[in-house]
């Protein structure tokens, strides 16, 4: 299939970009360290647009973007930025990949969108596994900023649905390249003034380590990756992107381990494995 190596090449990408913040938040503050990434991204993103003479977006969508970029972008990042500092980037990964069961359940909440049953089951698998990983660390004895770190985490999740039903209905209408410039620089401005709000005082000198961190994430995962997602989008079935997309959290917790020396726990291996199992489930059945 010919979208397949650019899939598996983007879900890699993907699952690295996790392991990539471990380079960036021992030495900065997660806000400012995601703040510098996205606005050396949305530059970037910018030229492309120009270069492609893309169409700008209807003024009635404007809304939709700025919803996007500020809690699709930037607070669902944040939360996981955050989370990172005392997660495990597999676990983080797998968190943050909770965002479909955020979406169905909107969709049925607010839109009254029928789901069938068997999809059902697949939202309570999803919650069932979030629910074990949960009680294992609070089980455990972990400290409280581990907790707080999966609330971070679920809630940048809840918050990334928010921007994805908020946009949802101006996807067609928008130009991909467009649309991932506008909500890249509306998130980079939010965060810019989040990170001042919560951290006042500026960042150290970066280290050689948070400079290559920074720039695998603006090159590899900020251009690169947004650029494979959309090549993947067009080339192969929606369902299989879907599904390519629960490989990244696995992926995560291998490179977190292999590069970083990260371990998770039994009760973090069970809940990841029964959150996918009905994330799957969910995602076949949608075919989204």
């Amino acid at each position: 299939m010919a979208g397949l190596g650019p899939g598996l090449l983007f879900v890699a990408i993907w699952a690295s970009a996790f392991t990539a913040i471990k380079g960036v938040v021992p030495e900065w503050p997660p806000l400012w360290g995601l703040a510098a990434r996205f606005a050396c991204v949305a530059p970037l993103l910018l030229a492309v647009v120009a270069w492609r003479r893309a169409a700008l977006p209807a003024r009635a969508d404007a809304w939709r973007l700025v919803a996007m970029g500020v809690f699709g972008s930037a607070l669902y990042l944040a939360g996981a930025w955050t989370a990172s500092r005392v997660l495990p980037s597999g676990l983080v990964a797998l968190l943050s990949a909770t965002t479909p069961l955020f979406v169905a359940g909107g969709e049925a909440l607010f839109l009254r969108q029928r789901i069938p049953p068997l999809a059902w089951a697949g939202l309570g698998l999803g919650w069932l596994g979030v629910a074990v990983l949960g009680a294992g660390r609070g089980a455990g004895g972990v400290a409280v900023a581990e907790l707080w770190g999966v609330a971070l985490a679920l809630g940048g999740a809840l918050s990334q649905a928010a921007g994805i039903l908020a946009f949802a209905p101006a996807r067609r209408r928008i130009e991909p390249w467009t649309a991932n410039a506008a909500q890249t620089t509306v998130a980079a401005a939010t965060l810019l003034v989040i990170a001042g709000l919560a951290e006042p005082a500026l960042p150290p000198a970066p280290s050689l380590t948070l400079v290559l961190a920074l720039a695998y994430g603006v090159l590899v995962v900020g251009i690169g990756g947004y650029a494979l997602f959309f090549v993947m989008l067009d080339r192969l079935p929606p369902a299989t992107a879907a599904a390519l997309q629960l490989l990244a959290p696995p992926l995560a917790a291998v490179l977190g381990w292999a590069l970083l020396g990260e371990r998770l726990g039994w009760t973090d291996l069970a809940g990841g494995a029964v959150t996918l199992a009905g994330l799957a489930i969910l995602l076949r059945l949608r075919k989204i």
